[in-house]
């Protein structure tokens, strides 16, 4: 591609590889911003295979494709150290993370020592809007990254599209992959469980009665325990005290269930179905138990999962997750950033005299559920935030907002975690 057809914002200027002072527009203020020399690399992240460009500022020097393995990452490093060497520019990357497919290629960059940012996706489809290109390509996202990594020195608002990627504590990386691979097997779990109750109440509708809840250890085992959910109705006591969970209490609650069991005609193919869920719950929920002793031992060794932990009602699962989706304070410029980001502050969205709020579209939502559920327990544990939560239901707050209200006044902070203690009794600020 010609150097033309890469241009950098009006009024942008640079000679050779050297730095220059450049105006800023009336509503900056009237501070000059230095240019920043530097070779950018932009990575249009996709499953198989990554669209590559590389820039110096005044044109996109090459683009190229790599596929996702040894040889395509090899591929890559060769060309941007080539290009190093040429311009003699420290090398920026510039990649979206969406789905991890970024992986491990992300990681390599660091290890590299090369400055690593982060494309935020739903910005920079607005971008894409506002100046659109005549199509939609792998390598036209590829210019319009670069576009964006030079438009971040001079435009305040493009550094919120394009965010630096710090380095995260080796005990906050761990704890991210075992809370979401814990996060992905309970969803999973949960699903199963619902569709069992759901067949359950089709197949048996008495049966679902013995239990309040399906997702009872015993009454899972129960239903796990024959091949065949007819057998069940034929049990013995003897038979049924066998069953790990179930004492005299429910031996008595099953033996008054079997002379009026019913089964519907299904039964001949969905009672196994039903049996095949109750035994992957078991095993989800053994999994689940191993890997939240696995997240309580490696939340030992991580500071900020103690400091939120010391936090009343957080436990050391939440605990265990917040610090893995935050990795590291250093990543947000202000609390309310961090608030944000967690999910317990909302967007101003106000018109003339209407005032309201929206939720913001960029919060991890990982972290926000460990969040609500933090907040939750506390609540439960801490008179005054109970009492603060209640204060605002009063004033109209719906549960939810009550809940996201009490979690701001869990202040985050550039030093750590904060709690009030006038609101939480035992605060603590770490």
């Amino acid at each position: 591609m010609p150097p033309s057809s890469f241009f950098l914002p009006r009024g942008v200027f640079r000679d050779g590889a050297e730095s220059v002072a450049l105006p800023v527009d009336e509503t900056e203020g009237r501070k000059g911003l230095v240019m920043k020399a530097e070779l950018s690399v932009a990575i249009d992240v996709g499953s198989g295979k990554h669209a590559v460009g590389i820039g110096d500022g005044r044109a996109i020097l090459e683009e190229f494709e790599i596929t996702h393995d040894r040889a395509g990452f090899e591929e890559f490093f060769r060309k941007v150290e080539l290009h190093r060497l040429a311009s003699r520019l420290p090398v920026v990357v510039a990649m979206e993370g969406t789905g991890g497919w970024a992986r491990p290629l992300d990681g390599m960059i660091m290890e590299r020592g090369y400055e690593l940012l982060n494309v935020n996706n739903v910005k920079l489809a607005r971008f894409k809007e506002i100046f659109p290109a005549p199509a939609k390509t792998d390598r036209i996202d590829v210019q319009k990254i670069l576009e964006l990594m030079q438009m971040r020195h001079v435009l305040a608002t493009s550094r919120r599209v394009i965010e630096p990627v710090m380095q995260p504590d080796a005990m906050n990386d761990q704890l991210k992959k075992l809370t979401r691979r814990r996060r992905q097997l309970v969803d999973e779990k949960n699903r199963i469980l619902n569709r069992l109750g759901a067949d359950l109440h089709a197949v048996s509708p008495g049966m679902s009665k013995i239990t309040v809840a399906t997702g009872n250890l015993w009454f899972l085992r129960f239903l796990a325990s024959r091949d065949d959910l007819r057998k069940l109705a034929r049990l013995k006591e003897s038979s049924l005290l066998k069953v790990r969970g179930i004492g005299k209490k429910w031996a008595s609650v099953i033996r008054a269930w079997q002379p009026t069991a019913s089964f519907s005609p299904e039964v001949e193919w969905v009672g196994p179905m039903i049996i095949a869920d109750a035994r992957r719950v078991l095993e989800l929920i053994a999994q689940i138990n191993t890997l939240e002793e696995h997240i309580v031992v490696v939340a030992q060794d991580s500071a900020m999962a103690q400091q939120i932990d010391s936090i009343p009602g957080f436990g050391p699962i939440c605990s265990g997750e917040l610090a893995g989706e935050i990795a590291t304070i250093n990543r947000f410029r202000s609390d309310s950033g961090l608030a944000i980001y967690i999910g317990m502050a909302p967007l101003s969205k106000d018109s003339g005299e209407s005032k309201s709020s929206k939720p913001s579209k960029q919060v991890n939502r990982r972290a926000k559920a460990a969040m609500m559920t933090a907040v939750a327990r506390h609540i439960e544990q801490v008179p005054q935030s109970r009492d603060y939560y209640e204060k605002k239901r009063a004033e109209g707050k719906t549960h939810n907002q009550g809940w996201s209200n009490q979690g701001w006044r869990v202040t985050p902070s550039n030093q750590g975690w904060r709690v009030t203690p006038s609101l939480f009794g035992s605060g603590v600020r770490i």
